[in-house]
């Protein structure tokens, strides 16, 4: 099965449970094979959580949830040494991030120092408790949630290098009518999450991860990429761009787009779509500029800002 297919059965299969969403899923599909992780911000009730199970459930991977409170603490989700009264030994018990699909749900409610103790596990796929160092089985990702309309309160926000962690960010808005009908009929009678069937395993998806590395980036390509990115430090709107944490996402992105549409070499248009995904969240805007533009908008400005490529070379 190729990169596409994978792609095209994890949405027909997530489809099933998370009604039209299909974009959404086809990005988590390409963070997947990049090892990414992925912040879903909504409104309450549009599914986040019951995507991130579903995903879990498509790859045959386990699935863990922490529900982030303001009284959460970062033992909490690592883990702890516990004295074993029986044994007259302490004991290591890990915390849920030792699992392939991590929901770290609501994660601006919580403290900036609970949020920091995903940090490691984020980048080096692993956890440190109290000074034993626990590997994390691969495939692992971590989706976290967050809801915008409380973030004036009750809510922390992420702090920079937390959401230069996160490979992308979706925005998952309200269904149409249409959809909205569709999910009535589909939940009057069952959950569909219960028939759910598995669209690859954890070993196949390891390999795609493998595979999607191969996806050819023509000179005039890198060139038109890197270009983005320096705008993106260079404009009257940023305090702070892009960081090469960005520039290697945005590179993983377009292969992996690339190769879910189909192709074994990049094109500008995998740029354009990927950039406000991979790129918007990173963004520090200015004081004038966040009162009149979201990071979003921003984005798509300096894409149309910068020029792009009419011949790409793709032979080699």
């Amino acid at each position: 099965m190729s990169l596409q297919e994978f792609a095209d059965q994890i949405k027909k299969e997530v489809g099933r449970v998370i009604i039209g969403q299909g974009d959404s899923v086809e990005l988590i599909a390409n963070a997947l094979v990049n090892k990414g992780h992925i912040l879903l911000e909504s409104v309450p009730g549009t599914g986040k959580t019951m995507l991130a199970k579903s995903i879990a459930k498509s790859i045959e991977g386990d699935f863990k949830r922490i529900q982030f409170t303001p009284d959460v603490l970062p033992s909490d989700i690592t883990g702890i040494h516990f004295f074993n009264p029986k044994d007259q030994k302490f004991e290591l018990r890990v915390g849920p991030v030792v699992t392939n699909v991590l929901l770290a749900d609501e994660i601006n409610r919580a403290t900036p120092r609970t949020q920091s103790a995903l940090l490691e596990v984020m980048e080096e796929k692993q956890v440190t408790i109290d000074g034993t160092t626990v590997q994390i089985d691969q495939p692992f990702i971590v989706m976290a949630t967050q809801n915008p309309i409380e973030s004036q309160q009750g809510t922390f926000e992420l702090p920079e290098a937390q959401m230069d962690r996160f490979f992308m960010k979706i925005n998952m808005g309200y269904p149409s009518f249409e959809e909205e009908h569709q999910i009535m009929k589909t939940y009057r009678l069952s959950e569909p999450i219960e028939e759910l069937s598995s669209s690859v395993t954890k070993e196949q998806l390891i390999q795609y991860q493998q595979e999607v590395k191969k996806v050819y980036l023509t000179e005039e390509v890198e060139k038109y990429l890197l270009s983005v990115i320096r705008a993106t430090r260079d404009s009257e709107w940023t305090d702070v761009g892009v960081s090469p944490r960005g520039t290697l996402a945005l590179m993983k992105a377009v292969q992996a787009n690339a190769a879910i549409s189909g192709r074994n070499y990049v094109i500008p248009e995998d740029v354009k779509r990927m950039a406000p995904y991979v790129l918007s969240h990173r963004l520090v805007l200015t004081l004038e500029a966040s009162t009149k533009k979201s990071q979003l908008e921003v984005m798509e400005e300096i894409l149309k800002s910068v020029e792009v490529p009419v011949e790409i070379g793709v032979e080699r």
